[in-house]
């Protein structure tokens, strides 16, 4: 498991990854440190969740910035689909992965023992939006621009050249054909003022638990949650 020394110490190497130097390291440092490393070292008091909640902020609207300025005739919904695939916690995951740091994670050791694959893909995409978030707050939303579209501009363009996918509609025909049954999307959570709401959905088959997703609207959160389960039951792969 890392130390916070080792942390510090790696400070220059994970700079260099990020292709950003920070002016606060403080801010870069904390970005590293997951909440279960915190229940284990009672001297560190602060973990990365707040800078989480900023970057995935951060990281929706630079993204939401660029669509609608070079997609000028696509409806909102269209906007909105690509954002959600460009943002959700499979995206953030393969970012955080092409840059190599999760390595340098404080993580608890019962936290690391118990973490499954898809446990550990939202341990990376956290850290991802955690690092989003220090930038910001460091170097502001260019740095962040600069940062994101530097390393991931490849990938942002794979994905947007793509043609618009309804994985709802994909879901519901894969589970009909093999199941006969249809799948069941419901809300769990919702966050936010009534004019700028997060909604949180997962989608079940018979009571087994599928996928999950979240958006600004409804159907935006159940797209995600149908992408996530057509991902996790392997039919996209």
């Amino acid at each position: 498991m890392n130390t916070y020394t080792a942390l510090q110490k790696a400070i220059p190497l994970i700079e260099t990854r990020l292709g950003y130097l920070f002016k606060n390291k403080s801010l870069l440092i904390l970005a590293f440190i997951h909440r279960s490393f915190t229940n284990e070292n009672q001297e560190i008091t602060i973990h990365n969740e707040r800078l989480e909640f900023l970057g995935d902020a951060v990281l929706g609207l630079i993204v939401s910035d660029c669509l609608y300025s070079h997609f000028p005739n696509y409806p909102e919904g269209d906007l909105s689909y690509l954002r959600s695939r460009l943002v959700n916690g499979y995206a953030c995951s393969r970012y955080l992965q092409k840059i190599d740091l999760e390595r340098f994670l404080l993580i608890g050791k019962g936290g690391a023992m118990n973490m499954t694959e898809k446990g550990r893909e939202t341990i990376r995409a956290d850290l991802f939006e955690a690092i989003i978030g220090a930038i910001y707050f460091d170097g502001g939303i260019e740095g962040v621009r600069s940062f994101f579209f530097g390393h991931f501009k490849k990938e942002v363009l794979q994905i947007v050249e793509k043609p618009l996918r309804n994985w709802k509609a994909e879901l519901q025909d894969f589970c009909q054909k093999k199941y006969r049954i249809l799948p069941k999307y419901r809300v769990v959570e919702d966050k936010g003022p009534d004019h700028l709401k997060t909604f949180f959905v997962e989608v079940h088959l018979e009571g087994k638990f599928l996928g999950k997703g979240k958006g600004m609207s409804k159907k935006e959160a159940e797209q995600q949650a149908a992408e996530d389960a057509i991902y996790n039951l392997g039919i996209d792969r």
